[in-house]
């Protein structure tokens, strides 16, 4: 990560805390009287082959002991009203304003992934995590909505893990690869600015 990219991170996360700190306390709160706790999902993800680190988003499925993999339909019983919420506008991924600030991730970048995925293609996340993983992402941006479509047809666990592997992996290393060599600043602002109109706007067309 160069240190102009370093510098947009922090300012831009502090910037956001300010407001969103209210946002973030009242969801926690709503979550602890309604959900009940854990408040918070916390997973080990990879920033680079061999360094992982604890995700934190705010939790939108019931809690069990044993979770992994892709979120496919045979999940789905599990996430609950105000969960479903939380993921459709992004809120459950506020947290990770404090994964940015401690230098885990950026705020675009490809999606964390799970140690299991890295150490599945280890060649290709070497490339693809020279780029400090992102809130949000040319993958994300592009290819987000077609691989919910797909994993939504999977009903039970060991389908899901085959379509991911299969059809959405491949195709999200490949955006994410052409992220990694052309990567710029304005392309980063492209790609936040696109993604707050996907959140606000359900259904916008891209701008090139």
């Amino acid at each position: 990560m160069t240190l102009g990219k370093r510098l947009f991170d922090v300012v831009l996360a502090l910037l956001l805390l300010l407001p969103l700190s209210v946002v973030m306390l009242v969801v926690a709160g709503l979550l602890a009287v309604f959900e009940g706790r854990p408040i918070l999902y916390v997973s080990e993800r990879m920033r680079a082959p061999g360094q992982p680190f604890k995700l934190i988003k705010f939790r939108t499925m019931s809690h069990v002991a044993d979770d992994g993999g892709a979120t496919g339909a045979h999940k789905a019983w599990r996430i609950s009203r105000m969960g479903r919420f939380l993921r459709r506008s992004r809120i459950d991924e506020l947290p990770q304003l404090f994964n940015i600030l401690m230098g885990d991730m950026s705020f675009v970048g490809p999606r964390p992934p799970l140690r299991e995925y890295v150490e599945r293609f280890p060649r290709r996340y070497a490339e693809v995590l020279r780029t400090r993983p992102g809130v949000t992402g040319l993958a994300t941006l592009i290819y987000h909505a077609h691989e919910d479509r797909i994993l939504a047809r999977c009903h039970t666990a060991e389908a899901t893990e085959a379509a991911y592997y299969r059809r959405c992996l491949p195709t999200k290393l490949r955006l994410d690869r052409i992220y990694q060599r052309r990567r710029t600043l304005a392309l980063d602002l492209w790609i936040i600015a696109n993604t707050v109109m996907t959140v606000i706007r359900p259904g916008w067309v891209r701008r090139r």
